[in-house]
């Protein structure tokens, strides 16, 4: 039996301040779940860490490689919460050295001020939600900070101790010109992160931009602007790893690229989710109840639902993570965390794939995958031919 995948730890907050309008992403309006001006703060920490103990027999002391704290806003629960937490999650599982941390967070003057004490607690990474500098669009995506404070946060960041950033910044926003998305571009150059996460706006269902659509750039110009604004990275320094992410060179997320990779994570919090390979193969997900009332009214066995990953659905689900990623990898590695020979209808679609140059045709002679600028470009189609028949 090959190893086991590594393992990761995702940990989901499901506050914000405000929910933005394109926002799809299990979020709820802090306000609506405050009690004397406080978060529950307490009983959600420890629902989390009773949540947790439900899961760790399915991965006994194998070691946490990355934790990410998502959201939500996590920034918004108090300094005291996260040292509560890392106390606690140091305790109960094993980490690797000098696993990475990160924590999304916003850049207002209320975040920034608890940085340090993020630091401290034994976060490593920060994820600062800048999106854009511009302040008609920052109003129009609903964000509550303001230029100025976008700009300080990497300082703020520095200087509370984090040597290991990334920027959030969004594109193809509504009314937004090519030079306008590549002045924000720019500007989050100039800030020298180490990582920018770099995504074009989509309309998603269940959103405030949904029911009532924006007035989006037209098509030419979202072309401009992702071709523009990638040779703008590279230039930079910043390569793209993967769909919507650029790095500098050994600074791409380790987090990601164990979701990527078809690792393991573990995930705890409302809304979670979660992949795990047993030891005799089996591999499921875990999704944990979305809606903070529910999660924390109810006992933890019963916030989860698992769900096999089936052997025919396998190659698809391998594929949707691997090709993410612009990395080359070998076929063989579907064996090696699947526990299975590779499929013939796995060959059999790659060898499609080649044909119509969305797969490199020489390296795949070598059992090689790599994804040619085609196939980066129509990624769904590529997809499509993975589906199990």
């Amino acid at each position: 039996m090959s190893a086991l995948p590594p393992l990761s730890l995702y940990i989901h907050v499901p506050w914000c301040v405000r929910k933005c309008p394109y926002c799809d992403f299990n979020s709820h309006q802090a306000d609506r779940f405050e009690e004397q001006g406080k978060l529950p703060e307490q009983a959600y920490l420890d629902q989390l860490l009773a949540d947790l103990e439900v899961d760790l027999p399915y991965v006994a002391d194998r070691p946490i490689q990355t934790a990410f704290i998502g959201g939500g806003t996590p920034s918004l629960m108090s300094a005291d919460f996260y040292y509560q937490l890392m106390d606690a999650l140091r305790s109960k599982l094993t980490w690797v050295d000098n696993a990475e941390i990160t924590m999304e967070a916003n850049p207002g003057t209320f975040e920034q001020e608890k940085f340090a004490h993020f630091r401290q607690a034994g976060i490593n990474r920060l994820s600062i939600g800048i999106q854009s500098f511009q302040p008609n669009l920052l109003k129009t995506l609903g964000r509550i900070h303001n230029r100025e404070e976008a700009l300080h946060a990497v300082d703020k960041s520095r200087a509370a101790g984090f040597d290991n950033i990334n920027l959030d910044l969004m594109h193809g926003l509504p009314d937004q010109t090519t030079a306008m998305a590549l002045e924000d571009l720019q500007l989050a150059i100039d800030l020298n992160p180490e990582h920018l996460s770099w995504y074009q706006l989509t309309i998603e269902p269940n959103t405030e931009f949904y029911r009532r659509p924006p007035t989006l750039p037209e098509d030419n110009t979202l072309w401009n602007i992702q071709d523009e604004g990638l040779a703008l990275l590279e230039q930079k320094g910043y390569h793209q790893y993967e769909v919507s992410a650029n790095a500098k060179a050994g600074r791409e997320a380790k987090h990601n690229l164990n979701y990527w990779r078809f690792g393991d994570y573990l995930g705890i919090g409302a809304g979670a989710h979660g992949k795990i390979t047993l030891p005799d193969g089996q591999i499921f997900r875990t999704r944990k109840t979305r809606h903070p009332n529910h999660y924390l009214s109810n006992l933890p066995e019963a916030l989860c639902i698992k769900d096999a990953i089936e052997p025919e659905d396998l190659p698809l689900e391998f594929m949707m993570n691997r090709l993410r990623l612009f990395e080359s990898f070998p076929l063989k590695a579907f064996e090696q965390y699947g526990y299975r020979p590779v499929p013939a209808v796995l060959k059999s679609a790659c060898e499609i794939a080649a044909t119509r140059g969305l797969l490199s045709e020489n390296l795949w002679k070598n059992g090689i995958i790599s994804t040619t600028e085609k196939g980066k470009l129509f990624l769904n189609e590529l997809l499509e031919l993975f589906l199990p028949e």
